[in-house]
């Protein structure tokens, strides 16, 4: 798993026509924050105070902006270090604040497909006999499900699948 990172520019380099910046691990706030401090004191601009985010990597569907407060992009950071990119599909679409709690209320997992999730989900429900099986409609269950009670995000390998709480 990739460690979430962003690269924080130097504005008053930047300005002057000169790229100054650093690629920083953006997991822990304080650590973010002393390491943008260390890249503006050996700016080549004289009194560099301003920053920016121009680059990010590790963050999976979740965009990171120029001016994402410290504290929060950190908190997200650690959200997708412990929870993967799941947590950044989500953060992306629910948007707002990172929510843990509201995560891991809501995260069902990863599947192929919603009607793969439905399928799952009515056989645990329901214990089908295996000469009923094709007479199940798995698509229109996740029809059903899918129209208020839960919502899919695209995956790498099907689609993230969540309630809604």
């Amino acid at each position: 798993m990739i460690t979430p990172r962003v690269y924080a520019a130097c504005l008053a380099s930047y300005n002057a026509g000169t790229l100054h910046g650093e690629w920083l691990d953006a997991t822990d706030p304080d650590e973010l924050r002393e390491g943008i401090e260390e890249m503006l004191a050996d700016s080549p601009a004289p009194g560099a105070e301003e920053w920016a985010f121009h680059d990010s990597e590790g963050f999976g569907d979740y965009s990171v902006s120029d001016h994402d407060g410290i504290d929060e992009l950190a908190e997200i950071g650690r959200c997708i270090e412990e929870h993967g990119e799941a947590f950044a599909a989500y953060i992306e679409h629910v948007g707002g604040d990172p929510d843990e709690s509201g995560f891991e209320e809501a995260y069902c997992g990863e599947w192929d497909s919603e009607t793969a999730y439905a399928e799952d989900t009515m056989d645990d429900l329901y214990p089908i006999p295996d000469h009923l099986v094709n007479y199940i409609d798995y698509a229109a269950f996740a029809r059903d499900l899918f129209c208020s009670d839960y919502f899919s995000i695209d995956s790498p390998a099907g689609v993230y699948v969540f309630r809604n709480c």
